[in-house]
């Protein structure tokens, strides 16, 4: 997340998956101004995870509307806005944790 405001993505959001789901521990979700900062903030992520040691791999980038980069514990997604809002990617992960939290308030 720090490489991120470092690049100055904007809105940066981190979602904790453990326990909701097996792809990842984490989602990040940015965005860049335009193509340009999208696909230069990945490369620049990419290239930051491979020096501390891990893996990155990008898919996305050619288009640079949308660009994920697999980090293993932790799933990054870089966005133009309007590409963000479309997707929402936020509201998926939110629903289910109100639908959560409205079962185990039934339950008690």
């Amino acid at each position: 997340m720090k490489s991120l405001d470092d690049d100055q993505a904007q809105d940066i959001v981190s979602i904790p998956l453990e326990g909701k789901s097996n792809i990842a521990d984490h989602m990040v979700i940015a965005e860049g101004r335009s193509t340009r900062q999208v696909a230069s903030m990945a490369q620049k992520l990419a290239e930051r995870v491979k020096q501390a040691g891990g893996e990155a791999r990008i898919e996305g980038l050619a288009n640079a509307d949308w660009v994920l980069i697999d980090a293993g514990d932790v799933i990054i997604h870089l966005f133009r806005p309007e590409v963000r809002s479309f997707y929402n990617l936020e509201r998926m992960w939110a629903v289910g944790e109100e639908d959560a939290s409205e079962s185990e308030a039934a339950e008690a």
